[in-house]
């Protein structure tokens, strides 16, 4: 069974007081009776599949307008959105984006100007500098490798300048409608330090993870209300517990409450 499964699972079991499951964690393998073994990955995907829902299903009712706070029309804008909304907010992002994307309408509009010129478009972004080089680039490999599209699968998009898995992901699934997980720093705070979905820190692992815990219908859509949850309620100061509707699935220690 894959390790986010039997972390998941440990988890669960103590639900809803679920305060203990660090300690559990701690204990060897060798410590286990042999009878513990857990039956084949499928049917523990399920069990745990069948767990983690009610969470999702929870969050969906207190965030029913969560979505993708990136404004954008095409596939070209959240790519360049994206990027730039890495290490800021993305309510500044879509101020700068309103009128930049009425300037740039497509990757080879970012190539027609010089780097100075972008730099002072988006300046008001945090590391304005380096996401103008980084923009420009992007745009390149798409006009010269893709047509000037932007690619439709994993591996093409992360071989882009200033894209990684994360970026990647969240183009697939608000561009193209695709089923992925898109780990940001909201959803890596409640994977690792609330819900203990994952006892990793790389973002690429905790996202290999969520996939094995997530049900595959909703990898986007349980993303985004982690996210949402993240931003407004456990937030990572102080969460507000009392306003938290999983709260007593929840095994985090030290709640506010």
């Amino acid at each position: 069974m894959p390790q986010a499964l039997l972390n998941f699972e440990k988890f669960a079991e103590t639900m809803p007081n679920a305060s203990a499951k660090k300690s559990a964690a701690k204990k060897s393998k060798s410590a286990r009776p042999a009878t513990a073994k857990k039956p084949a990955a499928k049917p523990a995907r399920a069990r745990t599949v069948a767990k983690i829902s009610p969470i999702l299903d929870r969050l969906e009712k207190a965030y029913p307008e969560a979505r993708l706070e990136l404004d954008f029309t095409s596939p070209v804008e959240l790519l360049i959105a994206t990027i730039m909304a890495a290490q800021c907010l993305d309510k500044l992002v879509n101020k700068v984006t309103a009128a930049l994307f009425k300037k740039y309408r497509r990757p080879e509009d970012y190539l027609r100007v010089s780097p100075e010129e972008l730099e002072k478009d988006i300046h008001p972004v945090t590391f304005y500098q380096n996401k103008a080089r980084l923009i420009q680039r992007c745009c390149r490999q798409l006009v010269e490798q893709h047509g000037g599209k932007v690619p439709a699968n994993l591996e093409a998009l992360v071989d882009l300048p200033g894209v990684g898995r994360k970026t990647a992901n969240v183009v697939l699934a608000h561009a193209f409608g695709q089923q992925t997980v898109a780990v940001d720093t909201h959803v890596k705070r409640l994977s690792t330090e609330r819900l203990y979905f994952s006892p990793q820190t790389d973002p690429d692992k905790i996202e290999l993870d969520l996939r094995n815990i997530l049900p595959p219908q909703r990898y986007t859509r349980g993303t985004v209300l982690l996210q949402w949850h993240g931003r407004y309620t456990c937030q990572a100061r102080r969460p507000l517990c009392d306003k938290c509707v999983i709260v007593e699935f929840c095994p985090f220690e030290k709640k506010t409450i």
